[in-house]
């Protein structure tokens, strides 16, 4: 028997493992744009930059995309979790998302 059949007898689809892989990858894409907007927001609280209108306003934008940007990735974790459950299966570990503002991930 083959890998993919014993997935079936187990109630795996092959259009539940592509739409699992599709979920997962679009959660990595927004997970990894989070972290460079968090990074870019932290550089302008930083100091770094100068204080202008411009800024400000730079980071109100930044600061409602990383809230657009987190939602959006709660609903990946919420279709991924009910996907693997569905399949009968527990969900795999995720890395705490980091608090805006708090110092960067080390790796």
């Amino acid at each position: 028997m083959r890998c993919h059949d014993r997935n079936v007898e187990k109630g795996w689809t092959p259009d539940d493992a592509r739409r699992l892989a599709q979920l997962e990858t679009e959660e990595r894409t927004l997970s990894s744009t989070r972290l460079r907007l968090q990074d870019r927001i932290d550089f302008i609280r930083s100091g770094r930059s100068v204080e202008t209108a411009d800024t400000a306003a730079q980071l109100g934008k930044l600061l409602e995309e990383e809230r657009e940007l987190s939602g959006r990735r709660l609903e990946l974790h919420a279709e991924i979790d009910a996907l693997w459950f569905r399949l009968g299966q527990q969900p795999g570990p995720r890395e705490k998302p980091r608090p805006l503002g708090s110092a960067s991930y080390s790796t």
